[in-house]
């Protein structure tokens, strides 16, 4: 009985069974790629044209109807949101405010002493 031995992909093949490959891999490919490839029909009578999507006005007025489903916010909700952000924008400035002074003073004071 002969001793199983391994393939490249880890398949345990008999050695009696081998085969030698019958070309070499770039060989193989070079006939591949010579081979005539059928030509594919047309789907429609006028052939295999690209489809026109209507171009900038469709997106236009595509758009425009979007933005028409929007519910807009009345003034004073307006008015609120406005205020939350223009607050939330000092409380993140004075925050890396404080943070640059604390740490320009540490390069000074620690690091530029030596």
């Amino acid at each position: 009985m002969a001793r199983p031995s391994r393939t490249r992909r880890g398949n345990k093949q008999r050695s009696d069974d081998f085969q030698a490959p019958a070309a070499p891999a770039a060989q193989r490919a070079r006939e591949r790629r010579r081979q005539v490839k059928p030509v594919q029909q047309a789907k429609s009578q006028t052939g295999a044209q690209r489809e026109r999507r209507g171009g900038f006005r469709a997106f236009a007025g595509e758009s425009y109807a979007e933005l028409r489903k929007v519910e807009w916010p009345g003034r004073r909700q307006l008015i609120s949101a406005t205020i939350v952000v223009i607050v939330a924008i000092a409380v993140v400035g004075a925050y890396l405010a404080l943070a640059d002074f604390a740490f320009s003073r540490l390069v000074r004071d620690v690091l530029l002493r030596f």
